[in-house]
């Protein structure tokens, strides 16, 4: 079977060049369009997500010796979440190769969240099945990168760490307000407001509201932070 010219230049993005191009093909398959001759790429996303946790556990047991479980679980969580493997998706534009049936497409699929990070996963377990599980940990560190290095400041969920922050001071828990909603209805942009009780407040944007509450919430705690420095 013949790839696409979208998909021949998409390996190169990704870093991997297909044996069995079947595999990619399958993996960028959403269940909305599918079919008995066109399998989707659900149970290459729950492979995935078991070569990428792996690959990560590996990476931060051998990087960090003298780390304890306590402090390597949350590095784990970090790296493995759907916010992390969506934007990873992203970074090599792969919502754009997505195969998607019509009402997925219409409704913003190839920008969801969700579905970015699952084609991710299902991505990566097909190069594991084209190529081995070496050539799938290379792709993975590839894609992380600098990610890997810098998890200790991603470890902590910011909306929690600023609710500590606020518990810690006897302030109310923040405040999040949505502040503007732009763009069309299948590519919504919000920005979200976080307020504290003593006033200091900051906002950000994000195509769901979640992501922009987290990182209104990790601008605010950077900021903070800086002013106690």
């Amino acid at each position: 079977m013949k790839l696409s010219a979208e998909l021949e230049t998409f390996q190169s993005r990704l870093g991997h060049h297909f044996s069995d191009p079947e595999l990619l093909i399958r993996a960028t398959t959403h269940s909305s369009i599918s079919s008995a001759s066109r399998p989707d790429n659900q149970r290459l996303e729950f492979l995935g997500d078991r070569v990428l946790g792996l690959t990560m556990s590996e990476a931060l047991f051998q990087a960090d010796k003298a780390a304890a479980e306590g402090q390597l679980a949350p590095r784990f969580n970090a790296l493995v979440r759907k916010e992390t493997c969506a934007d990873v998706a992203r970074q090599i534009d792969l919502g754009a190769v997505l195969k998607l049936g019509r009402s997925e497409m219409l409704s913003g699929g190839r920008r969801k969240e969700a579905l970015l990070a699952d084609a991710m996963e299902a991505v990566i377990a097909a190069v594991y099945l084209d190529a081995g599980f070496e050539a799938a940990r290379d792709v993975v560190l590839n894609l992380w990168g600098k990610r890997i290095e810098s998890v200790d400041d991603d470890a902590r969920d910011p909306k929690s760490a600023l609710q500590e922050w606020a518990q810690a001071r006897k302030q109310a828990p923040p405040k999040y307000e949505t502040v503007a909603r732009t763009g069309p209805d299948h590519a919504p942009v919000f920005t979200i407001r976080v307020t504290l009780d003593s006033g200091e407040n900051e906002q950000a944007k994000a195509p769901s509201k979640r992501a922009a509450e987290q990182s209104a919430a990790k601008a605010l705690l950077m900021k903070l932070e800086a002013g106690n420095g």
